[in-house]
């Protein structure tokens, strides 16, 4: 199929990517080279499984991944940005199609302004006042753009809150079910037994980033509404078999 096809280069030119970028931290010892080579791989890995309709078991998915988001865990808590990370819109972005949060050195700072982020086109950009980066969820949106053959930034929220379980339910499997309710700026999201549940037995990533599932979803709320977006809660059920998330929109 023509779409396996392309994503499958997608997926080489990822793997092929963040294996550069890891061998340059080595050479350069760059944590920030480390992180974005190991995120790069690891959603190279894990975009080929999925689409060749091969089930990627749970202790895979942990392990590809943990080590990237500890590093940045660690490059966050080097650089010391306070503030909750800030999922921007398109009207934020040079490139429309592309996901970055934006994190305020302090907790009660306010934004850059869209004109501000629009001339920051690297993976990151450290400012005295901001940081802006790539989420964890960045490759993950382009799953779910790919598979439903549509671009977030052309939809409105209706139609992400009446796809989104066709994508993670139906086309790609990684969950059994999924409950979305909003109400005003608030939107509650409910994902029942996936293997992404298991990042919740480790530590949080800083600054309420989320994990690569939920911040996924925070790229497409963002795109989709064109409103920043924060995540305000995210964490499982005591048995660990659904995912519980706020999400915030910011005016």
């Amino acid at each position: 199929m023509k779409t396996a096809s392309f994503t499958k280069r997608i997926s080489t030119a990822l793997i092929a990517t963040g294996s550069a970028a890891l061998a340059f931290s080595v050479i350069y010892t760059s944590q920030i080279l480390a992180f974005i080579g190991l995120g790069l791989l690891f959603w190279g890995i894990i975009t080929r499984y999925i689409t060749t309709e091969e089930y990627v078991k749970r202790v895979l998915l942990k392990s590809t991944s943990q080590s990237a988001l500890q590093i940045l865990n660690e490059t966050l808590t080097e650089l010391n940005y306070n503030g909750k990370a800030v999922y921007l819109p398109p009207r934020y972005q040079a490139n429309l199609e592309a996901s970055r949060i934006c994190i305020t050195k302090n907790e009660n700072a306010t934004l850059p302004t869209p004109e501000q982020t629009q001339k920051e086109t690297k993976t990151i950009t450290s400012n005295p006042e901001w940081l802006l980066l790539t989420p964890p969820g960045n490759e993950l949106v382009q799953l779910f753009e790919k598979t439903l053959n549509t671009s977030f930034t052309k939809i409105e929220f209706n139609y992400l809150k009446q796809n989104l379980p066709k994508v993670l339910v139906e086309e790609l499997e990684i969950a059994e079910d999924i409950k979305i309710e909003n109400t005003d700026n608030l939107i509650s999201i409910n994902i029942e037994n996936t293997a992404y549940a298991d990042f919740y037995k480790e530590p949080p990533l800083r600054n309420n980033i989320g994990s690569p599932l939920s911040s996924a979803i925070a790229c497409a709320i963002a795109k989709a509404t064109g409103k920043p977006v924060t995540i305000r809660k995210d964490q499982t059920t005591p048995d660990q078999k659904t995912i519980q998330t706020e999400y915030e929109l910011q005016q």
